[in-house]
């Protein structure tokens, strides 16, 4: 048992059940990645449609706009009793029908062959959507209650680079495997990561405390996870400059090419900036514990998005290194505010509203990020992609200023 001298990093790391999380998060995430990379390709080589490609992502997007709803389920007891209320809701065994649940369902494509089919390909894809976020919103409130709230930090900077690593290893091998196999072979490797994930969720040794009896309509219990995100001093500013922040990431993201093409390079060049940058975070995501210790939720979320206007402005600057080094700095500026405001949420919110209010921040901060995307893909076609960048820069050191100066009890004492 190690003490609470121990360095954080090293206490999470040690941990036999944050082990067992990251290590789920790393199997998933390389399944998913690894289909979200082929499903486009799957539908652009059956149709020849770039739309239709596209439309992989609305459907796997479409779901966060249901999230209070969704993220409601991971507040109900799960029983033929729940209409009761009497009995106990356990988080770890919804993860683990959520994956396994996944894992069956992806087997569905192994029939999608011809144009025809790709109304499956949605179909799943929308289910494998809203699914994610039941599942990220049970983890949350799970994760919650297995770590004292001073290491919740770490645990979710060490998710970032779990996450952002497997975005740099996966789409390779999602790539290697839709040519040798086709798409089929990439639902297969997915269906076999969820239910590996499954096996791990199974082997927590988490203990769940029994809710208190369920009260009111299922509209009244997914409001009051609203009522709570909204009211709260530190998570409302928290989420509204995570929803700020990813909108101008959104449109940042849509002058990448442009980016590429005032540096005389092929489209191919996008892959190594996404690589730098998935780099930035890997290494941001051991820092934020620290980070957030040292500087507060608020000030830490306020210095990755500073870092990130000076980044994203200072790509228009037709220079290849420069390019580079902003990529990196966009890579570690962005996941901040993101850290920031899940921590926050998971310190600042009863376990009983935890499902609904971590779902309700997904939405808040996520749903900007396709809306910024769509614009943006409008808008580079319009405007010099420089002026864009630079008006995206000081949109967001408003954004980071505003953070600066949090209200009064904006860092409260965690609840637990």
């Amino acid at each position: 048992m190690t003490t609470k001298t121990t360095w954080p990093l090293v206490r999470v790391l040690r941990d036999r059940d944050a082990g067992l999380y990251l290590s789920g998060v790393v199997v998933s995430g390389f399944g998913t990645s690894a289909l979200w990379l082929a499903s486009g390709m799957w539908v652009k080589d059956l149709t020849g449609s770039d739309g239709l490609a596209a439309l992989c992502m609305l459907a796997m997007w479409l779901p966060t706009l249901a999230g209070p709803l969704l993220g409601g389920l991971a507040d109900l007891p799960q029983s033929r009793l729940r209409s009761t209320g009497r009995c106990p809701h356990r988080r770890r065994p919804l993860l683990i029908g959520v994956n396994l649940l996944l894992g069956a369902l992806l087997l569905a494509l192994v029939y999608v062959d011809a144009p025809g089919d790709l109304w499956l390909l949605y179909a799943v894809l929308f289910v494998y959507g809203a699914a994610g976020v039941v599942h990220d919103a049970a983890e949350s409130a799970l994760v919650a209650t297995a770590f004292e709230p001073s290491l919740l930090g770490d645990f979710n900077g060490l998710r970032t680079t779990a996450t952002e690593g497997m975005k740099l290893l996966a789409p390779l091998a999602g790539a290697g495997l839709y040519a040798a196999h086709g798409g089929a072979g990439v639902a297969l490797l997915d269906a076999a990561t969820f239910v590996l994930a499954a096996g791990l969720y199974a082997a927590l040794r988490v203990r769940e405390e029994k809710p208190a009896p369920l009260t009111g309509s299922r509209r009244r219990r997914t409001a009051e996870g609203v009522r709570h995100l909204w009211a709260h001093p530190v998570l409302r500013p928290l989420v509204l400059a995570g929803g700020a922040t990813m909108l101008c990431a959104g449109l940042n993201g849509a002058m990448v090419y442009a980016v590429v093409d005032g540096l005389g390079h092929s489209p191919a060049y996008t892959g190594v900036l996404y690589a730098v940058q998935g780099a930035g975070s890997v290494a941001v995501g051991l820092l934020s514990g620290p980070a957030l210790r040292h500087l507060g939720a608020g000030r830490f979320a306020a210095s990755g998005i500073a870092l990130l206007a000076l980044a994203v402005a200072l790509r228009a600057v037709p220079s290849g290194p420069v390019v580079l080094v902003c990529s990196a700095a966009i890579g570690m500026g962005l996941p901040a505010v993101l850290i920031a405001a899940l921590t926050s949420v998971q310190r600042e919110t009863p376990g009983a509203l935890l499902g609904r209010v971590t779902a309700t921040a997904h939405t808040l901060v996520f749903t900007p990020n396709v809306i910024g995307l769509a614009a943006g893909a409008a808008l580079v076609e319009l405007v010099d992609h420089r002026l864009v960048l630079v008006a995206l820069g000081v949109a967001l050191l408003a954004t980071a200023t505003a953070l600066c100066a949090p209200p009064a009890g904006a860092e409260a004492v965690p609840h637990r």
